[in-house]
């Protein structure tokens, strides 16, 4: 292709010198051959332009090697740090985190109640184990707690389902209490390196069973976009667990990555 190039400004019988001799050597020294006393001699002109256009190429190649180098190494160093490349389909985070089917802890979820945990009691039975529509990609959970990998902006979103059914055999002092007016309240927390839970988003409504009423139903669902830095934990908390259900399409707990 380099010879095509010169063919159209010399003629073929000066791109016939080349022939015979080590056009290496030519090039190697270049630099060092004075022009003025070649400058008269068609075959001369003809190794000193394609000497400069190989070594114009030759360069062009080294530059770019080196330039590839240069950013490989750069994104080792970076993983070396401990920073994260451009984060790709791999790398997508997301959870979505349903109520425990079983129907024995449906009415008794097993909830926190440290006076650590901020207000209301914390929800520890969440299903993860890809049953139904549950899944970890990428996040863990630990003791009903979502664990961040990685620092960026995330949504996250909840929804409890409050339920109760009236029984005979039920306490005459529950059912007074739950009759009269309740304030139901689903709390979303932020765990850091504080001692103290950081409150993200609270939803509530207030709720009267008439005497009438076979068993009341009321939902409350929340979401928003948090940053979140990695290794930050976040969490339910609810009002009145006593009469949460932990129905598996009712009540859920999610976050994903934007």
């Amino acid at each position: 292709s380099l010879l095509l190039q010169l063919r159209d400004t010399y003629s073929k019988s000066g791109v016939a010198c080349l022939t015979g001799e080590e056009i290496g050597n030519f090039i190697q020294n270049l630099d060092l051959i004075e022009s003025e006393d070649r400058a008269a001699d068609p075959c001369w002109q003809v190794k000193w332009h394609l000497g400069k256009l190989i070594k114009k190429m030759m360069s062009r190649s080294y530059e770019e090697n080196i330039s590839a180098v240069n950013a490989e190494r750069a994104l080792t160093l970076s993983q070396t740090d401990g920073q994260q490349p451009p984060r790709g389909p791999v790398n997508r985070i997301a959870a979505h985190l349903t109520g425990n089917s079983n129907r024995k802890n449906s009415l008794s979820p097993r909830i926190d109640s440290s006076p650590r945990r901020g207000n209301g009691q914390k929800i520890n039975n969440w299903e993860s184990s890809r049953k139904g529509h549950s899944f970890l990609y990428n996040v863990e959970l630990r003791n009903g707690e979502l664990v961040i990998p990685q620092t960026g902006f995330y949504y996250i979103y909840s929804q409890t389902y409050f339920r109760f059914r009236e029984n005979e055999n039920e306490d005459s002092d529950l059912l007074a209490q739950i009759r009269n007016p309740k304030q139901l309240v689903q709390y979303v927390y932020k765990l850091t390196n504080y001692p103290e839970p950081i409150l993200l988003m609270k939803s509530a409504r207030t709720s009267c069973w008439s005497k009438k009423a076979e068993y009341g139903l009321y939902s409350i669902y929340q979401g928003g976009v948090f940053q979140l830095k990695r290794e930050d934990r976040i969490f339910v908390s609810v009002s009145n667990g006593d009469i949460v259900d932990m129905d598996k399409e009712a009540s859920f707990f999610g976050a994903f990555m934007i």
